[in-house]
């Protein structure tokens, strides 16, 4: 892990208290593997980066666009969402001063984007109690909102079955179906497969622990198969 006054530059922040952003990137696995009980994780900390970050995405947009609220909701979990939290993560380098176990480190790239986005959280907690609120709000803007041209010019704002729906009725003059294909586990732990169909043909498959994460599984499955066929 390099020398945590060596991220000042990279956030922009003049640090004072070293100690808050230690605990920042700091994960669970680093101190079960280390046996340093008397260290704290960053889960705490990623609790109040959460909020302020929500806050500061949701009063730029409230203050900057007119749009409604279904639309401006959309847009701020496109921001906030694990995959947009993740890639500044991964574009600040941040991970070269994550504490973590050897084994999360050898873990799935789904789990790794998880725990950089957790981290930047984190992060952002950490800005927010050394620094104050305004401190925050300019790392947010900066690194994080700055991100929404692009992602309207994208249209990954929008969810999978809203983007599906929009071109299966613009393409085909069809609206996409859902069904429930099976069903498996105890009630406690239901996994449920889902199918969407167009015009009574299967176009995409996805399973989930609800029916709504399964459809929006599958709407995704069916987008991935559009892109192969075209």
């Amino acid at each position: 892990m390099r020398d945590i006054k060596e991220l000042s530059k990279v956030i922009g922040i003049d640090i004072e208290d070293t100690a808050l952003y230690e605990t920042a990137l700091t994960h669970r696995s680093y101190l079960n593997e280390k046996g340093r009980s008397h260290l704290q994780h960053n889960e705490r900390m990623e609790f109040l980066g959460d909020a302020v970050l929500e806050l500061v995405v949701t009063e730029y947009l409230y203050r900057t666009y007119s749009e409604p609220e279904g639309v401006l909701t959309n847009w701020r979990s496109a921001l906030v969402k694990t995959e947009s939290l993740s890639s500044v993560a991964q574009s600040l380098g941040i991970e070269e001063w994550l504490r973590l176990s050897r084994g999360e480190r050898k873990g799935s790239q789904r789990a790794r984007r998880q725990i950089l986005a957790n981290t930047m959280e984190a992060i952002i907690g950490a800005i927010y109690l050394d620094q104050g609120y305004e401190p925050a709000q300019k790392f947010i803007s900066e690194n994080i909102i700055s991100t929404l041209p692009m992602i309207l010019e994208e249209g990954s704002w929008q969810d999978s079955k809203t983007k599906y729906q929009e071109l299966i009725q613009e393409q085909e003059g069809e609206t996409p179906e859902y069904e429930v294909l099976s069903e498996s586990g105890p009630d406690h732990d239901k996994r449920f497969t889902v199918g969407v169909l167009v015009a009574g043909d299967i176009r995409g498959k996805g399973s989930g622990s609800s029916k709504q994460i399964a459809q929006q599984q599958a709407a995704d499955n069916a987008l991935q198969n559009m892109e192969s066929a075209g």
